[in-house]
């Protein structure tokens, strides 16, 4: 798909809250004793609550997060006419994201079968028009599925958008998690047939303190996922906000409290949050739904964004 075009009235308002009203579903993982069409895990659901045919986002949580700590990232998505499957992959897991990789195939594969039955009346998802989406370990979860790395891992259904929210690889170039999904060669993902944003954060890389790592560590961050992917594709890093600042305002427990001690972050979440939700929206409209005047505004600078840019570019 070429971006070509101008500015539509409403270019502005993916950043805001969308004219759908939403429903969160939180939907319980396949057990002896659940029904049959439950998933094969845990998940939130976002859907607008009103009738209509709308496409189909499956986003993948950070290591060791929650996907509740996404709920109003997920509302933000859906209020502008799209089905957001946010699945729990793991509560404890391994440096080893195959298991991951898996699990998100057998929810891909899932969705024909299950998703409507957890959807409102009158609300049909259109698989046609389907787009995986991960932030930190989940984007190297997406990339790693959509790039095929386990040979013997397909889905039924074909992605048609990908996304990385400040997608990481490992601990450092040379340190990275199995599978690998970066080879450090430039314009390497040329198996993807599906157009590909970036989202970077620009203190991700930045050490919170000098007893941890960075959380989006250099040579394994957003930059090296973008120098490997090809056209048609797209990159954003918001200046100075962190890993973690598109979760929800407020993560509760043990591991919510981490998201605040353990990366470095901006002042307030929503700005961010507000940021990744537009661009998520822009590109899904693009790409999904053939309608590019946001992803153009956005690129073209006639519109406000809520944060400031480190960088950007576009692969057309």
């Amino acid at each position: 798909m070429v971006i070509t075009g101008t500015c539509s009235v409403t270019c502005s308002t993916v950043f805001d809250i969308g004219n759908y009203k939403t429903k969160l579903v939180k939907v319980e993982a396949q057990t002896c004793c659940t029904k049959q069409n439950s998933p094969p895990k845990a998940m939130l659901i976002g859907t607008p609550s009103e009738a209509g045919n709308f496409p189909v986002l499956i986003f993948l949580h950070g290591y060791l997060l929650y996907n509740s700590f996404y709920s109003q990232l997920i509302q933000h998505i859906s209020s502008h006419g799209f089905i957001v499957i946010a699945p729990q992959l793991y509560l404890v897991e391994g440096a080893d994201a195959t298991e991951d990789i898996k699990s998100t195939a057998e929810i891909t594969n899932w969705l024909a079968e299950g998703l409507q039955h957890y959807l409102p009346p009158e609300v049909e998802p259109n698989l046609k028009k389907l787009g995986l989406a991960g932030h930190s370990r989940g984007g190297k979860v997406a990339f790693s599925l959509a790039l095929g790395k386990l040979p013997n891992i397909s889905t039924d259904l074909k992605i048609s958008a990908l996304i990385g929210v400040d997608p990481v690889d490992g601990m450092n170039q040379g340190k990275q998690t199995p599978p690998s999904v970066l080879t450090y060669i430039p314009h390497s993902f040329n198996n993807l047939d599906m157009p590909v944003m970036v989202i970077g954060s620009g203190l991700g890389e930045v050490k919170k303190n000098p007893l941890f790592p960075a959380c989006a560590p250099k040579g394994v961050n957003h930059r090296d996922f973008y120098n490997e992917c090809c056209k048609p594709a797209c990159y954003f890093v918001a200046k100075d906000y962190g890993h973690n600042d598109m979760l929800d305002d407020e993560t509760k427990g043990i591991r919510g409290k981490a998201t605040y001690c353990l990366c470095k972050k901006g002042k307030s979440r929503e700005p961010m949050r507000r940021f990744v939700g537009g661009v998520l929206v822009a590109f899904l409209e693009a790409y999904l739904e053939g309608n590019s005047s946001d992803l153009i505004a956005i690129r073209d600078g006639h519109v406000t964004l809520p944060v400031e840019l480190q960088d950007s570019d576009f692969l057309v």
